[in-house]
């Protein structure tokens, strides 16, 4: 099968085979799984308990029933339920990271980080209710970092991000089925005691449990985004660069990949120091530092800094490929095991900095904020000395990059609107919808999969709903993907834009001082900022009184791959919008439960999953979706 439709990971893997690197990458580790176990696949397997694994037959003839006598309903429900608590647990631990940090910059404890955007700060503590005017942004700092750990652990009230950043239409819907999480661990605890041995066999009740742990999710993935900007500064559009040619050949490159900026950030702020400058270039490197992202850590300081991107998760491998990358800093989340045996190949030193993800064959520098810039400083003259041994008949970094526009949270979107109407920045969002310049909105979002050439979904789905004048949001490596294809230009609008679209980025993009169009997709920075997307929806719901559920606004992961990308999904969902996914989870063993995520839950909620492999007919069932809604609304299909 096809590996991916990026040519930069198909030359380096190519060049690198031929050279002689026979260590196995995502691909070939993928094959020697083949065939994948079917009772997995469809959900049809169960090891909560010791009496297992359990396992259900799908054609009827052999067991129908685990030995505690869960049907196959209840194990696949389980299953989802978990999926969802493991990634809620993910963007939990990245949220208390930044919150605690956040803490302890404030109490002076944690001198790297200042608050760096003051009036996110302000605007923020408003929103969860800490006074601001005419007080020491230390202080207030302090609380609203206490305040945001409190949001963790059990209330005895509803969150209160959850309650302050959606409208009060579905704080309502949330309330009546008892679905609003009153702390994001104690949501996450109560999904894994229902789940386990002899506590919850209903699967509909399972099911909304998950929905639940979900929402509990959408709040930890919007705190870690607004204390991040609180941090290290709300991001503005930039002007980059993305795929693997921004890799230097006469540079020391160190990769830094992963999901959190608590370091990633303060690297990029030393690698300017002109002394590191200066010892690279005396170690023969005469460009001296380049520093390139991958995956979400990736997206971080691209949005922030204009650090190139090199390329996303199942290419992660291929960075070291090239044989020009001194060192692969990784934090935590989608870092794949395997690059410690990629690196063995190379002079590639491997740096692992987080206590809870270290690998073996790896390098550990381990991480404290109280000496964030002192660890940052190791690691590059750690990098510098590994330029030394560099091999030049390694050497191989595809030609490939392209410019990509990053940048656009939910305030440099309306700070564009803005330049159009000052009065009314979403006014001319609002009239192109009404007019059908815009029929509608769609986030993509997620991973990339071995189980799919890689992009292939992305860029099949992007083409024909841009075509349809669809306006396009993007996070993580959905957003890599579209910035290594040269979809984050300004020209790809003009290529791809249907007239309606085309005319409205240009009249933003003019009016905003750019000279030409917005790009075609707009990027609002890692997975975990896909609350930027919820902002500019709920601004729109609230503008016009309405629930989210009846917006002309859908989602999409056409590649997903982790727990995460289920977690959000499901939040997605519970927020009433319709979200497809390219790969069908294992849920095909319940009929009950499959039935319930694609239409039962669309009466409850408003949104349901749309699963489809697909692309253009996924494309065409959320055009189906917006234009549903569209009609609902008395607008123009």
């Amino acid at each position: 099968m096809a590996k991916s439709q990026d040519q930069a990971v198909v030359t380096a893997v190519k060049r690198a085979k031929e050279a002689g690197f026979s260590a196995p990458l995502a691909w070939e580790r993928y094959e020697a799984q083949l065939p994948q176990c079917g009772f997995g696949e469809l959900g049809l397997c169960c090891r909560h308990c010791l009496q297992g694994p359990c396992r259900i037959d799908p054609f009827g003839e052999g067991a129908q029933c685990g030995v505690c006598g869960a049907t196959a309903d209840v194990m696949v429900a389980r299953g989802v339920a978990r999926a969802v608590a493991g990634g809620a647990a993910s963007h939990a631990g990245h949220a208390k990271h930044v919150a605690h940090t956040l803490l302890r910059a404030a109490r002076g404890e944690a001198p790297d980080y200042p608050v760096r955007d003051a009036t996110k700060l302000k605007a923020v503590a408003e929103k969860i209710g800490v006074a601001a005017a005419g007080r020491a942004a230390e202080a207030v700092a302090q609380e609203v970092a206490e305040k945001a750990l409190v949001e963790f652990s059990e209330r005895e009230a509803p969150l209160s991000w959850t309650l302050a950043t959606l409208p009060a239409q579905r704080i309502a819907t949330l309330k009546r089925l008892g679905l609003l999480p009153y702390g994001v661990d104690s949501a996450i605890s109560e999904v894994l005691h229902r789940t386990t041995y002899g506590v919850d066999a209903d699967p509909v009740n399972i099911l909304l449990g998950a929905v639940k742990c979900a929402v509990a999710d959408y709040t930890a993935c919007h705190i870690a985004t607004d204390l991040s900007d609180i941090l290290f500064g709300t991001p503005a559009p930039v002007v980059a660069r993305a795929n693997l040619g921004v890799i230097k050949k006469d540079a020391v490159n160190i990769a830094l990949h992963g999901h959190n900026p608590l370091l990633s950030d303060i690297l990029v702020q030393v690698a300017a120091e002109p002394e590191l400058a200066a010892k690279a270039k005396a170690a023969g490197a005469p460009a001296g530092i380049n520093l390139v992202g991958i995956c979400c850590t990736g997206n971080e300081v691209l949005m922030r800094h204009g650090i190139p991107l090199a390329t996303s998760s199942v290419s992660q491998e291929t960075a070291i490929l090239t044989g020009a990358v001194e060192a692969m800093v990784v934090d935590y989340q989608c870092v794949m095991p395997a690059l410690a045996s990629v690196a063995e190949c190379y002079h590639t030193q491997l740096i692992t900095t987080m206590p809870i993800a270290k690998i073996s064959g790896a390098r550990h520098f381990e991480f404290d904020e109280a000496a964030a810039k002192e660890t940052a400083r190791q690691i590059i003259e750690t990098a510098i000395e590994a330029f030394r041994r560099r091999d030049p008949a390694k050497i191989n970094i595809p030609d490939f990059s392209y410019p990509a526009v990053a940048g656009f949270s939910a305030e440099a979107v309306v700070g564009a609107l803005a330049r159009v109407d000052s009065t009314d920045p979403l006014k001319p969002l609002l009239d192109n919808i009404v007019a059908g310049n815009i029929a509608g909105v769609c986030l993509f979002a997620g991973c990339n999969t071995v189980k799919v050439a890689q992009d292939a979904n992305y860029l099949a789905m992007v083409k024909e709903l841009v075509r349809n004048n669809v306006l396009i949001l993007c996070t993580g490596c959905a957003a890599g993907s579209f910035a290594r294809h040269g979809l984050m230009r300004p020209e790809a609008t003009e290529e791809y834009a249907g007239p309606g679209l085309r005319a409205v980025l240009k009249a933003v993009g003019e009016a905003a001082g750019l000279g030409g169009p917005l790009p075609l997709v707009l990027h609002l920075g890692s997975c975990v900022d896909n609350s930027r997307a919820v902002d500019i929806a709920v601004a729109v719901a609230k503008k016009l009184d309405v629930d989210l559920d009846k917006l002309p606004v859908v989602a999409s992961a056409p590649e997903p791959v982790t727990e995460k990308a289920v977690a959000i999904g499901t939040w997605a969902v519970a927020l009433g919008i319709p979200t497809h996914v390219g790969v069908v989870p294992p849920v095909l063993g319940s009929p009950a439960v499959t039935q319930f995520l694609t239409a039962g839950v669309k009466d409850l909620l408003g949104g349901y999953f749309i699963a489809e492999t697909d692309p253009l007919k996924a494309a065409a069932a959320l055009l189906a979706a917006i234009g549903e809604r569209r009609r609902a609304l008395g607008l123009p299909a």
